[in-house]
């Protein structure tokens, strides 16, 4: 079964997209700030990361940034999730690996 890390703070967000996504035979494990995130990234290994940016303890771009310099969690797809649409904010989430970045 393919395990997907939710990095969301907003929960209704977090449990509709979730349910959505279990239905369809994922495990998604899930995570209310970046600081949490970046720890169930680096130790259950997902096999992708929905990541959002605005989140408490650690803003999104420094969980991918810290992602991208662990060993453990350096290869993981991560998609961006968020409602932020600066261009800045998109060229540096991708320039840091991100695989996409989505609009909400």
């Amino acid at each position: 079964m393919k395990k997907i890390l939710f990095i969301e703070d907003e929960m209704a967000l977090q449990k509709t997209l979730g349910e959505s996504l279990r239905n369809r035979g994922y495990d998604v494990q899930s995570a209310l700030d970046g600081e949490a995130g970046l720890r169930l990234a680096t130790s259950i290994h997902p096999d992708l990361v929905l990541l959002d940016l605005v989140l408490p303890k650690m803003y999104g771009l420094d969980v991918l940034k810290k992602m991208r310099e662990s060993k453990e969690a350096k290869n993981i797809p991560v998609i961006i999730l968020t409602n932020l649409e600066n261009i800045d904010e998109v060229e540096k989430a991708l320039e840091w690996g991100a695989t996409t970045y989505l609009v909400k």
